[in-house]
């Protein structure tokens, strides 16, 4: 089934402000929250299609990205982009190898392509009311592909190197001449790194990259709502060819309170009373946090 769009989802317009956005959010998260609809398959999908559409639009970047893309932006098999805040690899060979081509040079200087970041990683990390509120630390599992250790995150069977791709030379990219143009790609033989791998590490079938499991902790600030995220800067996906780590960004939903309800930074408690104290007015005990 095709993706709702994201601002259909949340029911406001494309020229919402980012006020308008959260609040159409927060309404859609109370209503189909889970804890409030057990068993209910549908509220839970439509709570998870909310929080999916607000991650993507509480984002100026990645807003910007689905307005020029759609879908697109966060899906790994279209354009090269790499999950929900990846990167645009894809698009950047194409362009950077087109303008290259017209200025006598390649993407990334010097004829030979740049390291490949990592993947965007994205977590869902459920908090209690208090937990929001006073702030909290949390170890969270994540799985993710690190460097071979093995191979050292070459790819090449340890004992033996990777070699000079004879496609390319070593450049990484190839020429290729369309008509009146010539423009330059990504070498197929080596995508694009300039090395070939004659014995691949059989630890890692010459990726560079294994799979991996650990725990990562995560300090929750105080104070922080519904529907927001952290990002932990280097801990995603591991780059390859010297590129850089990727990023974890953790969502955050925080679970509705008994008696508590938070409204911006105010925090709401209604407590019910009699009608001679509303006539004769009194004092009562109210709880707090």
């Amino acid at each position: 089934m095709a993706k709702r769009d994201y601002y259909e989802v949340l029911g406001v317009s494309r020229t919402a402000s980012a006020e308008e956005i959260k609040k159409a959010y927060r309404k859609k998260a109370v209503q189909y929250h889970p804890d409030k609809n057990q068993g209910d398959k549908a509220s839970e999908e439509k709570f998870k299609e909310a929080t999916e559409a607000y991650s993507a639009l509480s984002d100026a970047n990645s807003r910007a990205k689905y307005d020029q893309f759609g879908h697109a932006a966060f899906e790994s098999g279209a354009g090269g982009f790499q999950g929900f805040g990846g990167d645009f690899s894809g698009f950047e060979d194409v362009f950077g190898d087109l303008f290259g081509a017209f200025f006598g040079q390649a993407a990334g200087g010097g004829g030979r392509t740049r390291g490949r970041a990592g993947r965007d990683l994205r977590y869902d990390l459920e908090v209690t009311f208090e937990e929001a509120i006073f702030g909290v630390e949390k170890n969270i599992p994540v799985t993710k592909r690190v460097l071979c250790e093995a191979c050292d995150g070459s790819g090449a069977k340890p004992g033996t190197k990777p070699v000079t791709c004879k496609t390319c030379n070593g450049h990484g990219q190839v020429r290729i001449q369309q008509g009146f143009f010539s423009i330059q790609r990504a070498c197929h033989d080596c995508s694009g790194s300039g090395k070939s791998i004659g014995h691949p590490c059989g630890s890692c079938s010459g990726s560079g990259l294994k799979q991996s499991q650990s725990k990562i902790n995560v300090k929750i600030p105080a104070g922080i709502d519904n529907g927001q995220r952290l990002k932990l800067r280097g801990e995603g996906e591991a780059g390859t060819g010297g590129g850089p780590n990727g990023d974890l960004y953790v969502q955050i939903a925080v679970k509705d309170h008994p008696v508590f309800e938070r409204q911006e930074s105010d925090i709401i408690c209604e407590v019910p009373i009699g009608y001679p104290i509303a006539v004769l007015g009194s004092e009562i005990d109210v709880p707090t946090l």
